[in-house]
This record gives C-alpha cells, structure tokens and sequence, in this order.
C-alpha cells in the first residue's frame, strides 16, 4: 500500500514528514488535513512527500490520495512545551538541520537539554486475546485485549498511578476492517476506567490489529511529557502451527474457532538478548589479493566463532570509490571489485551461518559516492533528469556534513530516490539477518518506518541497528531495535583518561532511560570501532581491560571491533594476526563465556548500584586507604540480577590490582576465572582482589 504508515505522536510545532510508502516516482500524490482541531490553521504541501506540523494539541487525519486508494493517518499532538527537553530526540530532524560545517555540532546536541526539567515517561505495551466463555472460543465470544504499563521517568517524583495513557488504532487496519464487511474497530472499541486498557471485539479485528499508545506525564510545576510510543499486535494466525509443522501433521481446526498470535511490534528481535557482535573493517581484515577479501574472511570465520561472538557485522561490500572505508558506494546492486563477487559473498554468508553466527549488512542510505553516475551526470548538467535525487548548496556543491567532500547527500523527499533504495533493501536483506544504519540520524523517520515494516513484514527477527551519536529515544519508536550508545563509549574513554571517576559509567547507563529510552530498547556497546582510536592507544591496556569487560558486564549488546582482541593498535591497519597477544584474546574468551552461562549480565536483567570501599593491593596497611597506582575513583561495583541469579561486578581500571570490600554477602570464587578472589586486610575485612574484573555470586539471604 502507498499508506504513509503508523500514526504520529509529536508536539505542537514539532514537523514530520510525510511520504506515500512504495511509492510510484510516476505516480500522482496528493495530500490534505482531512480532520483538525477547531482552532488548527495547519496545512500540508502539494508535493509527494512533504511535511506536517501541527499547530495546536489535539486529533489531526491527514488525507492520501493515491494510485491504491485514500488513505487516511492519525497525527495525535500534545502541548509543545513537553517537547522542550528533548523536541530533537523526538525525530533526526534537529540534528540533520545543522550547520553541516559545525563539527562540534554533533557533540552540542549531546548535552543540550538533557536534564532540563523531568524527563520523558516511558510505556509498555502488551496484546492478548481473551474469551468471555472457555467453553465458546469464537469470535463473538472474544476480544483483542491491548494493555499499557507506563511508567514515569526515574527522575519523576509521580507513580505510575499518576500517568494518562494515549491509545490509537492503526488507521491501515481500520480501513482494511471496513474493506472486508466487518466493524470499525475504533466504534467497536473499549478503553477501561483506568484508562490503562483497551479492548476490541474480535469480529472487528481484520487480519492484524495494530494499536500505538504513549504515557503522559504532568509532574508538579512541569510542562507535561509524553512518551516514546510502543506498540503491539494481535494477528490471525494462518497455516499450520509450528508444532504440526515439525509432527508432519495436517492442521486440524475447530469450525468458527479463531486462532490469533500476538506480537510486541517495537521488541528487538529475541536472538539479540544472547548477542555479541564483532566488526570486520573488510578491506583490511584479512591478507587478500585484489578480489579475495571475501574468501580470506569466511576463512577466518571459524576463528572469530571460537572467540564466544555470534554476530558478524561487515562495513560495506558494495562498489565504492576506491576509498577504503567503503562507505563512498558508486553500485548499490553489486559488490566491490576489490572484495570479491557476489557467489564469494553469499559464500561467506553462508560460511558464518554454518558457524551458528548471524551476518549484518551496513546499509548507507544517506547518500551516494561523487563518483556515482547519479551524481556525475547531475554535477555537470543543471538540466540533469538526476539533478533532484540530490541535496545542493547555494554555492552549486552538493549537500554534505563535515568535511566529507567525496560524497553527496541524497534528496530523500524524491520518490526516485525512494525507490531506489527501497530496491536496494529488497535485494539485500533477503541474504543477510540485519541492517546497521549508517548515519541513521541524516534519513528521514519516515524512511526509517518504512524500512521496519518492510523488513519486519517478511522476518521479524530481522534486525535494524542505528548509528545514532548520540542516541535518540524517538528512534526506538516504530524504527531500530539496537541503538549505538556512544554515551558509555565517550564515559568510558573518560575513566580510561582518568578525567571521570570509574562510578560514572552507571550514570551513562541510568541515562537511557532518564532521557526517555523504554526498557525493551538495547544499546551496543562498544570501547572501539573503525571510527575511533584503539582504547589501549589512548587510554592504556589497563584501562583497555577494564573497559573490555564493561561491556560485557553491563546490560547491553557487546560488541569486538576486530584486532580488538588481540591488543591491536592501529584503527584501520591491517590485522597483525602473527603478532597476537594471547592473553588478551584469552581474555576476550572467558568474558564473553561468562556472559553467555551467566544471563544475569545480559541486556534484560537488572542493574543496581551498591556500597563498596577500595583499597591498594597492599593489604598490609593501617588504615586501609588507596594509594600507589589505585585510587578509589580508578573501581566501580554494580550488582546485576535477573531473579534467578544474583552478582556483583567489581571493575578496575588501575594498572595494579585494588581490593574492594562490598557491602554485600559474597561468594569467595570469580566466575571469570574460575579462581578465588576473596582476601583479608589487615583488620580482617573480607575484599574482592580485582585485576581488570571480578564477577562473583551474591549469597542468598
């Protein structure tokens, strides 16, 4: 369907775009405000895709007519002044808007207005199906049942109790009730006293019923806040189950008896609970002669599996420039020359799968190489039918960020550009298990969305990853799974330079969700990639140690930027395979082994802060205190659990080792190593020696 996709959620004077999904470049669009508030003067343009901002708070319908039909969108708006904190979190656009000269752009929004006020509430959204009868499971008998758990920003002094919840139905769905003969959903529904639960009777619910809800927040004295929306679906399961599949048998069904499945629409997929990622900077990886890059990885693949990751995500494959980072593509339908043809990468593709690891795509979707005959007839004929698939400046150069002159930013308000890419994502998704987004924040949201349900439509378990610096909460909102978390990358650096205390990095992690993040959203976490200086380079291997094993101890996704596991220095260099350091990779080993028979340090088990005091490794002085190379700022301790497992976690990024005594009932062994940990100062108080990282149970009380 051309449909523009779920209904929006944003603030009064906040702009969104607007674009006929699938669309047909030459096709005809034309959009309306069908339905506004009494007071609302707010319009849409005449072109294809363009953008709407709503003027006052209340129910807009925005109109599409289209080829397929006219489509109708749900655009609810709140009170601008909640959006004060974070009007840019709620979408790219503040950030694609800068001054593309502005390098320290990126780093201003960072921090502007991050802890203004209190923050976002955050929302969850849950579908079941229920029966009023056990005895009579049809539909006239059931109902969709769609229940929100919001709850407010840690840093609220409001409960739960106090928090308003929004719900809309999917207008795709509505409209595809009413087009098979049965009742309008939203004249069907019910929405419970508490405003916390909504309900639809199934002979209302067409093949899948979408339905979007926010938290809204009032605290006292502040501007309302709503939510990051979520969503779930209740779908009419079709086929045979999974259990008769494996059995062989045929279906057998009850005349009239309805069978539904539910689904949590903005969940990342369940594998990334258990993931680890590993990046290949692929023209350097591996020693390959012109055209062999692909083989030489799926040669080394065994390898990288043994390491403990299970996720193997590339730089781009596609051709490119001749620059070695790939990201410059001149063909979005072919691999590069210089790696190896398209059999060599589904080859490697499959070599990964056969190693029980999962293959990610770097999708560049933001622009194109200047090399690009797009770009190349464009620049040099203003009369050029490519003129319009890009962004230019006054100065008759292309649109860019930074001083990034060898690329040229693609006009995403085109709809040859748009399907353009939209063909390059069905070409290639269908090979691999995820996109990383490169530059998620220079494409519109609407793009992004588009993208989801494409993908998600055919795999739910496909995966979309942002690289989002920093990171912005709205994108976990109907777009990416797993967002980069460039805030504990740059804490980390920090303690690793001495200039943070090792505690702050429990500040970078409680900043998730102060700044509006639900708890379903993953982060990757990293300590280096091809972008960045190696952390020993900067920081020191002692550091280097201690932060390694951060991210693999805090709730996350961790990820190995390749070398990384073997002490290697330079950032795109290549690969000084015959110059390893074993003990780092030995390192690596038992981490990511722990990580994975331990799920109380995965992403979904909690983490809390607890009481510990550090000392040197001296256990001889009188009175404890740090001294030498250890001081108490060098130690952090958390606690990580999961209901079934309880741990403390004592990092150390000094170059000796430290002791630290924790306010907590303790076990004497660390589950890195195997070996015991537990020691006794000179007044015989029982402390955790730690090198780099030290995990070990809590006691049961």
């Amino acid at each position: 369907m051309h449909h523009p996709g779920p209904p929006r959620f944003l603030a009064t004077g906040e702009r969104t775009e607007l674009a006929p999904r699938d669309p047909d470049p030459d096709a005809a669009y034309a959009w309306r405000v069908a339905d506004a508030p009494p007071d609302s003067e707010a319009t849409v343009g005449d072109d294809p895709v363009t953008a709407f901002t709503p003027d006052v708070p209340g129910r807009y319908l925005i109109g599409l007519d289209a080829p397929d039909g006219d489509h109708l969108l749900t655009v609810r708006a709140f009170p601008a002044s909640y959006e004060g904190v974070d009007v840019a979190g709620g979408s790219g656009t503040a950030i694609r808007d800068r001054d593309a000269g502005d390098v320290d752009a990126t780093a201003d929004y960072a921090a502007q207005g991050q802890h203004e006020g209190v923050g976002r509430p955050r929302v969850r959204v849950d579908a079941s199906v229920v029966f009023d009868d056990a005895d009579e499971r049809s539909e006239r008998a059931g109902e969709a049942v769609f229940a929100a758990a919001p709850s407010p920003n840690p840093e609220s002094s409001l409960d739960a109790d106090d928090l308003a919840v929004t719900f809309v139905v999917d207008d795709r769905d509505v409209a595809d009730a009413v087009a098979a003969g049965r009742t309008n959903p939203r004249d069907a529904l019910r929405v419970s006293e508490d405003g916390r639960e909504l309900r639809v009777p199934l002979d209302a619910v067409p093949d899948r019923l979408r339905v979007h809800a926010v938290a809204v927040a009032r605290d006292p004295g502040e501007d309302p806040r709503v939510s990051v929306a979520d969503a779930a679906a209740v779908e009419r399961a079709g086929g045979r189950s999974a259990i008769e599949e494996a059995a062989g048998q045929e279906a057998v069904r009850v005349p009239d008896t309805p069978e539904f499945e539910t689904v949590r629409l903005n969940e990342p997929p369940a594998w990334t609970r258990d993931a680890s990622v590993y990046e290949v900077f692929v023209r350097t990886f591996a020693d390959a002669d012109e055209g062999e890059a692909f083989d030489a990885i799926a040669e080394r693949i065994p390898r990288i599996a043994a390491l403990g990751v299970d996720t193997l995500w590339l730089t781009p494959v596609l051709g490119h420039d001749g620059k070695p980072h790939g990201y410059n593509i001149v063909d979005f339908f072919d691999t590069a020359d210089d790696l190896g043809d398209r059999e060599d990468f589904e080859a490697l593709v499959e070599t990964a799968h056969d190693h029980g690891m999962r293959v990610l795509f770097d999708f560049v979707a933001n622009h194109t190489a200047r090399d690009h005959e797009w770009f190349q007839d464009a620049y040099r004929n203003p009369d050029s039918p490519f003129r319009d698939r890009y962004e230019w400046q006054e100065s008759g150069e292309p649109g860019t960020y930074f001083d990034w002159e060898l690329i040229a930013n693609l006009d995403h308000s085109n709809l040859d550009v748009r399907r353009f890419l939209l063909d390059v994502i069905d070409e290639w998704a269908p090979l691999v298990d995820g996109f990383r987004c490169d530059m998620a924040w220079a494409v519109p949201d609407s793009f992004w969305r588009e993208l989801r349900d494409r993908v998600k439509d055919i795999d739910r378990e496909f995966l979309l990853m942002d690289e989002t610096i920093p990171y912005i909460p709205g994108f976990h909102e109907g777009m990416f799974d797993v967002h980069f978390d460039a805030t504990l990358y740059f804490q980390l650096r920090q303690v690793g330079r001495g200039a943070e205390p090792a505690a702050s990095v429990l500040d970078a992690v409680d900043q998730r969700a102060e700044i509006g993040f639900p708890d379903h959203a993953e982060f990757l976490q990293y300590i280096e990639n091809h972008d960045e200086t190696r952390y020993r380079v900067e920081c020191g291997d002692a550091a280097a140690a201690a932060a390694g094993a951060a991210i693999m101890t805090l709730p996350g996704v961790p990820m190995v930027y390749a070398g990384q596991e073997i002490g290697q220095r330079g950032r795109r260099d290549a690969i000084a395979w015959d110059h390893a350091r074993e003990e780092v990779r030995d390192r690596y080993e038992r981490l990511l082994e722990t990580r994975r028979e331990h799920p109380a340090l995965g992403p979904d088990a909690e983490l809390s802060r607890v009481g510990y005091h550090v000392a040197s490794g001296d256990l001889t002085e009188q009175p404890i205190v740090a001294s030498g190379d250890v001081h108490p700022d060098d130690v952090v301790a958390f606690r990580r659990h999961d209901g079934e497992e309880d741990l403390v976690v004592v990092l150390n990024f000094a170059p000796a080792d430290a002791s630290v005594a924790v306010d907590l009932d303790h076990g004497e062994r660390d589950l890195v190593t195997g070996e015991e940990c537990l020691v006794e100062d000179g007044e015989g108080t029982e402390r955790i020696r730690v090198d780099e990282v030290a995990v070990v149970p809590i006691r049961e009380e």
